[in-house]
């Protein structure tokens, strides 16, 4: 049996894995115990990597509907021939803003998916780049733009002596404030050595278990309970003086908007306990070392922006940033080395800059352009009107809020093109759908998590790590399947466009300087391995190096200090910006008790499934163990309550539409909370389907009436909606 090391890339988490291999077709794959930061940790995901492979419903060839509405087999190249055509036509009759492209999460994980594809946009004369970024967590982009960045970087788990996680679940999500290298591991051995941890969420999770300190707010109540943080840590005299008056502008206006915020007035907000906020403003004020973590959970819930750059305030008072001589844990490996200076980098623009949208005023923003108003850039006519749509590891059917004008819009585009490993929800929509690769069918990179690091506080690896794979697993004999760099590049030849690569930040899309740019050579197609050394040109370890050892290796031979501040330095970070204290005093003014939505009694909030990354996985038999759908979870209280027992059916109802759902018990909740994961389920027609393919939550969601006036992201959690039960689940239709 051929057995080699590789990189698992079902979820982003880049984990090392064992795959052994029979006649170049993947059949087993365990952890890898060789490798150095993963230490044998994989999770079921990955295990089921030959599953998804196999899968019996996987493209083997690109699909083209057909006039009868079905599809049938196209072969790449004429794909490419006639998608090129197309767009051309559109380009010369509505102009380059009529194509729009959108980047799903999977695409981060496959190094040469967003540099090729936005790199296309670009030549085409587009800006109309669309990205899951403003979907998930939107305002740590935003709240970094205000707040400013320290440039030595903040403390990292692994040499933390207290950490604060809100609303998010390390241990599932395998991401987001413990590195995705084996994070139960690591969090026990933080525990070990005396590590405080401090958890905020709705659910006692996985890993709000392993806290000192453990808040239950109500849901959507993340800036009230921060702000009371603040009011503590001022109060009390625990703010680190020195660094504040060093490194920090905007201290009063920030203690004058934090005043009201009592542990009493919090209490009343968010139900929990005022000397619970006070212990753990204690306990996270009192470490030497750590840092203040949120997920995606409190960014989708109302006012994320306020809730991120909160958080980023509370990490700033408390010092949470390297210093002058200090080492830097993580250098970087494949990203270039590391400057780390002690100096704060000045706040810049958070939204009101490139290009402008049609709808709600929108522009661009830190996070990108707001995907939620892309159905109706879409469906909005005149010009600048989006005709055609190309969709990139992602399924926006399943993903995007408000489902129903979701598929008006897909319905109503000249042209859609999807890559797509099935006919996915939305793939089953598009005009042309183009079978790729898999991962174990094409070179990687551990480049997704290690940008994490350099970008968001908190997150990404602790350590230098990297590691390169080759292509192991052949394609199934007959198959006619490319990579997705391959389909832009295929499009930038036949449009007779000049391809520059845009080295990007995948979890936001934004751009990086232009002089960055790399050149493509569109006479002679690159090799995904060139293509790779051209992405890495510039990283601290040479790709030759990393290449050099097949299980990965941490790279932590070259130590780097901080530096101290130029001599010159005088920018500071902003804890006092005007807009987000704003809406901190406009949460003041709604009073000590939260507002609530009549006939709403529940608070939908979002969660992961430990075995679905997204919409991914819940076709895998393995993986979902004859639960293919998404469960309704409730405490068992408020089953009682409405006299449901697990496995009834009930319908769920928001202001803006209604879904089905199956009960299911939930102690570590908080009454009044519903828990659903999303990702799940498809239109009205297939609601009679639900155990098979579960609820989509996003038809409850609406774009309109209650969102975030820069990014655009809508009240995706913290939902109000009432619950009835029904005695059968109807055929169709909610």
């Amino acid at each position: 049996m051929d057995v080699r090391p590789s990189i698992c890339r079902f979820c982003h988490a880049n984990c090392g894995i064992l795959v052994e291999l029979d006649d170049g077709r993947p059949i087993r794959v365990t952890g890898d115990r060789e490798n150095p930061a993963y230490a044998g940790f994989t999770c079921a995901k990955g295990r089921q990597l030959p599953a998804q492979h196999a899968h019996p419903e996987r493209l083997l060839q690109s699909q083209k509907r057909s006039a009868a509405g079905g599809y049938e087999p196209i072969g790449s190249d004429r794909a490419m021939d006639e998608v090129a055509q197309k767009i051309a036509a559109l380009v010369a009759e509505h102009g380059p803003r009529s194509v729009a492209l959108y980047l799903g999460t999977y695409s981060g994980p496959h190094p040469a998916s967003i540099p090729f594809s936005i790199g296309w946009l670009l030549a085409l004369g587009s800006r109309m780049l669309f990205t899951s970024s403003t979907l998930d967590q939107p305002g740590k982009s935003i709240a970094n733009a205000l707040h400013g960045r320290w440039l030595a970087g903040s403390y990292v788990f692994d040499e933390s002596d207290v950490w604060m996680l809100v609303g998010n679940n390390p241990l599932v999500s395998i991401a987001g404030g413990i590195p995705p290298a084996n994070p139960s591991r690591r969090l026990r051995e933080a525990k070990a050595r005396g590590m405080s941890l401090v958890v905020i969420d709705p659910r006692r999770t996985e890993v709000a278990r392993f806290a000192d300190v453990y808040l239950q707010p109500r849901p959507g109540e993340d800036p009230a309970l921060l702000a009371s943080l603040l009011h503590v840590v001022i109060r009390e005299g625990l703010v680190d003086q020195a660094f504040v008056r060093d490194h920090v502008q905007g201290f009063e206006a920030l203690e004058e908007a934090v005043a009201p915020f009592t542990p009493a007035f919090a209490s009343g907000r968010t139900g929990v306990e005022a000397s619970e906020i006070e212990r753990a403003a204690r306990v996270f004020a009192s470490g030497r070392r750590g840092c203040g973590v949120a997920g995606t959970g409190p960014n989708m819930a109302p006012r994320g922006n306020l809730t991120e750059y909160l958080l980023l305030a509370l990490n700033t008072l408390c010092g949470r940033w390297r210093r002058a001589g200090e080492r830097v844990p993580n250098p970087g490996a494949l990203l270039p080395g590391a400057v780390p200076k002690a100096q704060a980098q000045a706040p810049k623009l958070g939204w009101g800059f490139g290009q402008k949208l049609r709808v709600r005023g929108f522009t661009g923003t830190a996070a990108g352009l707001p995907t939620s108003a892309l159905a109706d850039e879409i469906l909005m006519e005149g010009e600048g009107q989006v005709r055609a749509l190309i969709c990139v590891g992602s399924n926006p059917m399943a993903a995007w809020p408000d489902q129903t004008k979701t598929e008006r819009a897909m319905h109503s585009l000249d042209l859609l093109v999807t890559l797509d490993t099935k006919l996915s929800e939305t793939s089953s929509l598009a005009n042309y759908v183009i079978a790729p690769k898999l991962s174990l069918e094409v070179p990687g990179l551990s480049l997704s998590m290690e940008n994490l690091e350099q970008t968001y506080v908190g997150m990404g690896y602790s350590e230098p790590y990297a590691q390169y794979t080759p292509a192991l697993a052949s394609p199934p004999a007959g198959a006619d399947v490319i990579e997705e760099w391959e389909f832009f590049y295929g499009l930038g030849q036949r449009l007779g466009l000049d391809l520059r690569l845009f080295p990007v930040r995948p979890e936001t899309g934004v751009l990086r300087e232009a002089r960055e740019a790399i050149d493509v050579d569109m006479k002679r197609r690159p090799s995904t391995d060139e293509v790779f050394e051209q992405l890495v040109a510039h990283s601290r370890v040479p790709l030759a190096r990393v290449r050099e050892h097949p299980h990965g290796a941490i790279f932590d031979d070259a130590p780097i200090a901080v530096a101290e501040a130029d001599a010159d330095a005088s920018e500071r970070l902003e804890v006092g910006d005007a807009t987000m204290l704003g809406e901190l005093r406009d949460v003041a003014a709604e009073g000590a008790c939260a507002p609530e939505v009549p006939g709403r009694p529940f608070l939908l909030v979002s969660r992961r499934m430990p075995n679905v990354y997204n919409s991914s996985g819940r076709d895998i038999e393995a993986l979902t163990k004859g639960k293919p759908y998404n469960p309704a979870y409730l405490h068992p209280d408020d089953l009682a309550a409405l006299g449901l027992a697990p496995g009834d059916f009930v319908r769920i109802e928001s202001d803006r539409g209604a879904i089905f759902g199956v009960v299911a018990a939930a102690p570590e909740l908080r009454c009044g909370v519903l828990s659903m994961a999303h990702g799940f389920g498809a239109g009205p027609s297939r609601d009679g389907e639900l155990l098979r393919i579960g609820s989509h939550t996003g038809r409850l969601i609406d774009t309109e009436s209650d969102y975030d006036p820069y990014t655009g992201i809508p009240r995706m959690s913290a939902v109000p909606v009432s619950i009835e039960r029904l005695e059968a689940l109807p055929a169709s239709g909610a």
